[in-house]
C-alpha cells in the first residue's frame, strides 16, 4: 500500500492513503454537522493556493452531498487581490472566481465568491510611490496589513454586522511550520465549540480549520484524485506550482528522502520580506514563454537595494528629524533615521513601473497583453498626494504619464485640474532658490498652504499650518541635524540629573525647540518642564 509522505513533523507515523480516505469521508460528515447546526454564515479564505483550494473543494463536495432542502445558508467565498501579486497566479485566481461563480449557480449551491481589493488609499504603490515609504522590512512591515488583511477584515466586519456572528474557514495547516503548530495548539485549548478556535482579531467570528492535521502530499493526493469542484484544473494548478519550484519537480506519493514541491509560495512580486522572490525566479527559468516577466524580477531587485540614503530625506514623514544609534561595523553612531523617498526617487520609481508596464504590454502572451501595474484610482491618489500633502504644484505626475505612455493622463477625480499654482510658478521657485532644496520646500509649502486655505470658507487654523512649514523646513540639513543631536543631548542630561549640561544646552536651543525628540513620533509632545529628574 502507497502511503502519504509526511515529513514536516517528525515523530509522526505515516497514514495510508485508505486511512486519509476515512478521514476524508470523516470530516465530509463533519463539515455538514457543522453546517445545518446553525444559522451563522461561514467566510472561506481563498487564496488559488494549494491549501485554500483543497479547504474549499472539500467544503464544496460535502454541502453539494447534503439536499437542497438543507443548504440554507450562504457560503461567502473570499480572496484579496492585493494588485501587486505574481501576474500568472492573480490570472488564475481571476479566472477561478469566475468559474466558480458559474459553477454555484448551475449546481444550485450557496457559494458566493467576492473578489477583494485593498482600498486605492493603502495600496502597495499609493505608500511607495505616493507617501514615498521605502520597500518593507522586517522592523516596517507597513503593507501586509493594507495589502491583504484590511479587505478581508472589512468583509467578515460587514458578515458579521449583519448576522451577528461568522465562522471563517481556513487552510492552515499544523504542518506549515512548528511556529503555527504551536499557535493553533494555543487557539484549540481555547475553543467554546467542537471544531471551532476563537479569532483573536475579529470579535463574535469563530476559525474552523478542516485539513489543519493534513501534509504537504496529502493535500496534493486530494487535488489530484478527486475532481474539482467547480471544474477548474487541479492539474494546471499543480503544474503552476511545479513550475515555480527551482528544480521543476513536484513528486506527490514517494518515499520519505524525496522533497515535495509544498514549499513553492506565491505572493507579491514586489515582496522585499524576503531574500529572493524564488517562485517567480522559478517559473522564468523554467518557461521560456514566462520570461517577459524578468522586468519585475529586475525591478524588485532595484526596491531591494539596501542602501538608499541618498533617496530618501533626513527627517520623518512627519518633517521632524529622529536620531538612532547606528552600528558600523562595531561602532556606533547616532544619525538621523531614513525618511520617505524625496521627490526625484518617488518621480523615479513611477517613471519605472510605468515603463515596465509598457513593455510587458508589448511582450506578454496575448491573454496578459492587457496587465495592469497601476490602476488609474492609484495614479490619482498619488498625485494628490504629491500636491495636497506635499506641496509640490508643479504637478508632475501627468507628465511624467505622458512622457513614458504617450498618453494624456485623465484624472478620475472631481476637480483634480482646477489649479491656482502650476509648473510655471515651480519654475520661478526654483529660479529664486538657486538649488537651495529646503528653501524651495519651505516657499512651496507657504504658498501652497495660502492657496488650500484659500479655498475655505473660514481660515481656521491657518496660522497653525504656516508655522508647521517654519518648523519642518525652515533649516538646512545640517542645522536640523545639529539641533536633533542638541535636543537628544538635553533629554539624556535631563533623565541623569545633571543641571550644568541642561543649563548649557538649554542656552544653545531656541525656546520652541525645547521639546522632548519623542515629539517626532508622538502627536503628544513632552514638554521639558514636565520631565522629571532622577536625582
Amino acid at each position: 500500500m502507497s502511503t502519504a509522505q509526511k515529513p514536516e513533523t517528525k515523530g509522526q507515523q505515516t497514514r495510508t492513503v485508505s486511512e486519509f480516505v476515512e478521514d476524508i469521508q470523516a470530516l465530509t460528515t463533519e463539515i455538514q454537522e457543522l453546517y445545518c447546526l446553525d444559522a451563522i454564515p461561514w467566510v472561506i479564505g481563498y487564496s488559488g493556493g494549494k491549501d485554500s483550494t483543497a479547504t474549499l473543494q472539500l467544503v464544496w463536495n460535502a454541502i453539494a452531498a447534503l439536499p437542497p432542502e438543507k443548504r440554507t445558508k450562504t457560503i461567502y467565498v473570499i480572496t484579496t487581490d492585493t494588485l501587486v501579486e505574481n501576474p500568472i497566479v492573480a490570472a488564475w485566481v481571476r479566472n477561478s472566481i469566475k468559474q466558480m461563480k458559474s459553477e454555484a449557480q448551475a449546481q444550485g449551491l450557496p457559494f458566493e465568491p467576492h473578489l477583494l481589493q485593498p482600498d486605492f488609499k493603502e495600496t502597495f504603490w499609493v505608500g511607495l510611490i505616493g507617501k514615498g515609504y521605502p520597500a518593507p522590512r522586517g522592523k516596517f512591515r507597513w503593507c501586509t496589513e493594507r495589502l491583504k488583511i484590511n479587505p478581508s477584515n472589512r468583509f467578515i466586519r460587514d458578515v458579521i454586522r449583519a448576522s451577528g456572528e461568522a465562522i471563517v474557514i481556513l487552510g492552515t495547516r499544523k504542518a506549515e511550520s512548528t511556529k503555527r503548530a504551536n499557535r493553533m495548539k494555543k487557539l484549540e485549548a481555547k475553543r467554546v465549540r467542537d471544531h471551532l478556535s476563537p479569532n483573536m482579531n475579529l470579535p463574535n467570528s469563530l476559525v474552523y480549520s478542516p485539513i489543519e492535521d493534513w501534509q504537504n502530499d496529502e493535500v496534493w493526493i486530494y487535488l489530484m484524485q478527486w475532481e474539482n469542484s467547480w471544474k477548474y484544473s487541479n492539474k494546471d494548478l499543480f503544474a503552476m506550482y511545479r513550475g515555480a519550484s527551482a528544480d521543476n519537480e513536484c513528486p506527490l506519493v514517494v518515499d520519505t528522502t524525496t522533497p515535495s514541491c509544498g514549499s513553492s509560495r506565491f505572493g507579491c512580486w514586489v515582496c522585499t520580506l524576503v531574500s529572493q522572490d524564488k517562485s517567480l525566479a522559478a517559473m522564468i527559468q523554467n518557461d521560456e514563454e514566462k520570461e517577459w516577466m524578468q522586468p519585475l524580477l529586475d525591478f524588485r531587485k532595484e526596491l531591494d537595494a539596501e542602501e538608499t540614503r541618498d533617496r530618501r530625506d533626513f527627517r520623518r514623514r512627519n518633517g521632524l528629524v529622529q536620531l538612532y544609534d547606528r552600528n558600523l561595523e562595531g561602532e556606533i553612531s547616532v544619525e538621523p533615521i531614513p525618511g520617505p523617498y524625496i521627490k526625484e526617487a518617488r518621480e523615479d520609481w513611477l517613471r519605472k513601473l510605468l515603463t515596465i508596464e509598457k513593455q510587458l504590454r508589448q511582450t506578454a502572451p496575448e491573454n496578459m497583453c492587457d496587465i495592469t501595474l497601476i490602476t488609474l484610482e492609484e495614479l490619482s491618489e498619488i498625485r494628490r498626494i504629491w500636491l495636497e500633502e506635499r506641496h509640490e504644484f508643479d504637478d508632475s505626475l501627468p507628465r511624467i504619464y505622458q512622457e513614458v505612455t504617450g498618453e494624456e493622463f485623465k484624472d478620475p477625480r472631481p476637480g483634480a485640474d482646477h489649479k491656482l499654482l502650476g509648473s510655471d510658478e515651480w519654475s520661478v521657485l526654483e529660479e529664486i532658490c538657486v538649488s537651495d532644496d529646503m528653501h524651495l520646500e519651505l516657499m512651496a509649502k507657504l504658498l501652497d498652504t495660502e492657496r488650500q486655505f484659500k479655498k475655505k470658507s473660514k481660515r481656521v487654523g491657518i496660522y497653525d499650518s504656516l508655522e508647521k512649514c517654519f518648523d519642518t523646513s525652515s533649516r538646512s540639513p545640517e542645522e536640523a541635524i545639529k539641533n536633533a543631536h542638541l535636543k537628544r543631548d538635553l533629554r539624556e542630561a535631563v533623565i541623569q540629573g545633571d543641571i550644568a549640561t541642561v543649563k548649557e544646552k538649554v542656552k544653545q536651543l531656541t525656546l520652541g525647540d525645547a521639546v522632548d525628540e519623542g515629539k517626532a513620533e508622538s502627536d503628544k509632545p513632552v514638554t521639558w518642564g514636565k520631565m522629571k529628574f532622577k536625582k
